[in-house]
């Protein structure tokens, strides 16, 4: 139980630290990042807000991401709503300053990247599976052999170009998000010395056959004392 409450612990930190970064290169306000590009772009197109629109995409890469190959696990359900859930609580109660440019905007992105591998880091390591955008890194490591930098750099770019079409926001920051994000997941796993090819994660599924296979056979056991006491 211990272990478990450790577990649900590490994950919602990391997840809270991971919009927290967002919300850092939101208001860093040179440019938002790849993700909240596409975002931005879904806002403008229906009336809901940054964090649902967050919610919304994760559900669909969840989708993609179970045709990829790649297994679903509660980390990836509680990525997809608490990460939007995280943000729209920071940004409508203003707990993240504004910045208006010059090295205090770029020094706020690059904390704010950094602050996300860490969060990247924190509950891909509890071993519960990936979240949405980064199961989608993940799958692409795996069947490419390219490193995570690489892979992510290649999926934030193409992020912002289909959000920036849907009438997204690309500013400077975009750039600098785009090149380094991949950078900055690979230094804090690194730093923290997190292998992502080789954890092993726990799925839904699995739990689902465990407590099924557990409920059945206590079942089953049962109606067997009953019949052999008859």
């Amino acid at each position: 139980m211990k272990k478990i409450i450790l577990q649900v612990f590490r994950l919602f930190f990391g997840l809270f630290l991971f919009a927290l970064g967002v919300v850092m290169t939101l208001n860093a306000n040179i440019g938002v990042g790849c993700w909240d590009v596409l975002n931005q772009g879904i806002v403008r197109k229906v009336p809901i807000t940054l964090g649902q629109a967050n919610i919304a995409v994760g559900a669909v890469l969840l989708i993609i991401n179970c045709k990829l190959g790649e297994r679903i696990g509660w980390s990836s359900v509680a990525n997809m709503i608490f990460i939007g859930i995280f943000m729209d609580i920071l940004l409508i109660n203003d707990f993240v300053p504004m910045v208006y440019g010059g090295i205090s905007s770029v020094l706020m992105i690059l904390l704010g990247l950094f602050i996300i591998g860490i969060g990247s880091y924190l509950y891909i390591g509890v071993g519960l599976g990936t979240g949405p955008r980064d199961g989608l890194m993940v799958a692409f490591t795996k069947r490419t052999n390219k490193s995570v930098r690489f892979i992510r750099n290649s999926i934030e770019i193409c992020v912002s170009i289909i959000g920036y079409m849907l009438g997204g926001f690309v500013g400077v920051g975009t750039v600098i998000i785009s090149l380094s994000i991949g950078y900055f997941v690979q230094f804090a796993f690194k730093l923290f010395r997190f292998d992502v090819k080789v954890v092993k994660h726990r799925f839904i599924d699995e739990d689902i056959k465990f407590l099924k296979n557990k409920f059945f056979r206590s079942k089953d056991i049962k109606n067997k004392e009953i019949e052999e006491n008859n």
